[in-house]
């Protein structure tokens, strides 16, 4: 049996899944933010019941946000998250008194669904998570691609790409930068820039109804979204050609996406004809936790 963990900034997910990827159970709780050891405590809890549950225990992997620093052995780039700084790894090990594996949440969605998702089969899969904020990973035939650093894949956190002139310098980041591509890809960086427009804050679950509606102030702050995703997407297309991209997150329930985006990332993309297929996940928000799980094969350690 294997089991996934799924670390978000608001929940905390745990599936059991068998050697086929098929679910036996799947468990939720809120994450707590208040510090690190409650936290520690809220994912010790949650694997502990779905053990008790099944009556067995199996292999733990986890998805994360940030990733661990290959220089300090600490909890890197987790921003809005109480992880930073911290040896979840070690931590997590001690606590639950076997061996954890820990990978980035994104590259955990990207995994899933280049094993047998959306993607299976594809020699390059780029997985691109717009919700809170925008993380993506890379998969080559089969393996995450992890980088020097651990960062490989960071790409909210690039500038966005041929900004225009009230695009720049762009809004403040979590990363302490302004005009990084989460802030404006991300279902946040709609929220934030739709309410620029209309002078307060909707969600963007509202933005992307109220378009549908007809609402013409809706639907031009979701067409500035899509032209800017268009350039975000063709920045990665001219430096890595992926064969597929997969959306994860809230923003990939807009199924325009999928016609619109790679209309418009034709005119950015170093190619006489663009042949990357833009898709929505097979797992949905369940790809996460599944790519944790699976982390126990041996090609995905990192």
């Amino acid at each position: 049996m294997r089991i996934g963990v799924d670390v978000g900034g608001t929940k905390l997910e745990a599936a059991a899944i068998d050697d086929n990827g098929a679910f036996l159970r799947r468990q939720r709780t809120p994450t707590p933010k208040s510090n690190y050891t409650d936290a520690v405590d809220a994912i010790v809890n949650l694997v502990r019941e779905v053990e008790n549950a099944i009556g067995e225990e199996g292999t733990l992997g986890f998805g994360i946000p940030g990733t661990i620093s290959p220089a300090s052995g600490l909890i890197k780039n987790a921003y809005n998250s109480p992880f930073n700084g911290h040896p979840l790894d070690k931590d997590l090990a001690t606590r639950l008194e076997r061996p954890v594996r820990l990978m980035n949440d994104a590259n955990c969605f990207t995994i899933s669904e280049a094993k047998d998702g959306a993607a299976a089969g594809q020699h390059l899969v780029f997985g691109a998570i717009l919700g809170t904020g925008c993380g993506s990973g890379v998969v080559i035939d089969g393996k995450p691609l992890i980088g020097r650093n651990a960062i490989a894949g960071e790409w909210g956190h690039n500038p966005l790409p041929w900004p225009t002139s009230d695009e720049y310098p762009g809004l403040s980041c979590d990363c302490g930068k302004l005009g990084c591509t989460e802030t404006f890809v991300s279902g946040t960086g709609l929220e934030r820039h739709h309410a620029a427009l209309i002078g307060h804050r909707i969600s963007a679950e509202e933005i992307v109804s109220a378009a549908a509606s007809g609402n013409p102030q809706a639907e031009l702050s979701l067409q500035h979204y899509e032209d800017r995703l268009a350039r975000a997407l063709a920045g990665i297309i001219n430096m890595i050609d992926p064969d597929v991209i997969v959306l994860g997150g809230g923003m990939s329930n807009v199924t325009r996406l999928y016609e619109s985006v790679p209309k418009l990332w034709s005119h950015w993309v170093f190619s006489d004809k663009v042949e990357t297929r833009l898709l929505p996940p097979k797992f949905g928000d369940s790809s996460g936790v599944r790519g944790a799980a699976w982390l126990w094969d041996d090609k995905y350690a990192s």
